[in-house]
């Protein structure tokens, strides 16, 4: 059984192939360069480049797996969430090819594939619970059982990768900010007194608030001519940014009968929050699952893992579907 996945949520171009579990390629084109001059990603310009790039990125998937076409047994893409623009290129590629070689579709859901990434070094235990953290979401997903998804906390406003970007534009970092602010902070000391938000007792996020946080300190001191100790701003803020996930990571393990923690999204990749629930979790008899920084970032790897277990469902779709841009990872089976 030969899936091929493509994965077009964002500012990354990738298509893998998996055949019975075995991964046999996983081509990514990045799109960093061409947005740090806006200082984010530009949503246009993100679908262009995808329009440029698929087709290359498919030759080499193909190349790298050493198969044609004809060897695929299924077509499988991110439906959403993601930038419509950007969703729709990776759609009508994996249309294109289901309809031409008459081939099953398979529609993902990208978070989903993010904790599926996991099964590629580990196995899923359940009831388990998946921290989601990304740059566009970040939530908490508690599952009894395989593509069983129910959210119990969730960011009422900013997502937290959003929000490190945003801090680090304010602080005239480049983008992407969260790997820049992960690496000062380990130089700097924790100085500035920031606000850690929402103290209501749920299991949700904000970060909206403490980002103003961050941009009105930001502005005060130089207008008071003082000079940002930059290092020590993005120690102090990434300590009550990650305090914030682990708190409630924490909350909801006592709340819930778990049996294995999976961290899942690109701000999994943060080195203070791996450190924070390692320290917190390696005795408490909760397994702890950390994907390798290689499965943090979009990938269509985590895409195409995802996709063998809708296509054993037979979760196919018809070639009339359309993206989802805010598509909920609870209604991944309705579309």
């Amino acid at each position: 059984m030969k899936i091929l996945a493509i994965e077009s949520s964002c500012d990354e171009t990738s298509i893998a192939i998996i055949s019975d579990g075995k991964l046999l390629s996983n081509v990514i084109s990045s799109q960093i360069k061409a947005h740090q001059i806006f200082g984010g990603v530009m949503p246009e310009v993100a679908s262009r480049l995808h329009a440029e790039n698929i087709l290359y990125v498919l030759d080499e998937a193909l190349r790298s797996a050493n198969i044609t076409l004809e060897d695929i047994d299924a077509y499988a893409f991110t439906r959403g969430p993601g930038l419509i623009g950007a969703l729709h290129i990776g759609m009508q590629v994996a249309k294109t090819l289901a309809m031409l070689y008459d081939k099953p579709l398979i529609p993902v859901h990208h978070l989903a594939g993010h904790i599926y990434a996991n099964e590629f070094n580990n196995e899923l235990k359940f009831p388990l619970l998946s921290v989601v953290v990304s740059g566009g979401n970040t939530e908490l997903v508690y599952m009894k059982e395989h593509l069983s998804f129910e959210i119990i906390g969730e960011t009422r406003d900013d997502a937290v990768g959003e929000c490190f970007d945003k801090v680090a534009r304010t602080l005239g970092l480049s983008y992407p900010g969260g790997v820049i602010i992960d690496r000062l902070a380990k130089e700097g000391e924790d100085t500035y007194e920031l606000p850690l938000p929402l103290h209501d007792g749920s299991l949700d996020f904000s970060y909206s608030g403490l980002k103003t946080a961050v941009i009105n300190l930001v502005n005060n001191e130089k207008q008071r001519g003082n000079e940002i100790r930059v290092n020590d701003m993005c120690r102090s803020f990434e300590n009550v940014a990650i305090k914030m996930i682990v708190d409630r990571t924490l909350k909801a393990a006592k709340k819930y009968d778990i049996k294995q923690i999976v961290l899942a999204g690109g701000v999994s990749a943060n080195s203070y929050l791996r450190d924070e629930m390692i320290r917190l979790f390696s005795s408490s008899g909760i397994e702890l699952i950390i994907p390798p920084l290689s499965m943090t970032g979009d990938n269509a790897a985590m895409i195409a893992k995802l996709a063998e277990h809708l296509y054993h469902r037979g979760l196919t779709c018809s070639l009339s579907i359309s993206a989802d841009s805010n598509w909920p990872i609870e209604d991944y089976d309705k579309f």
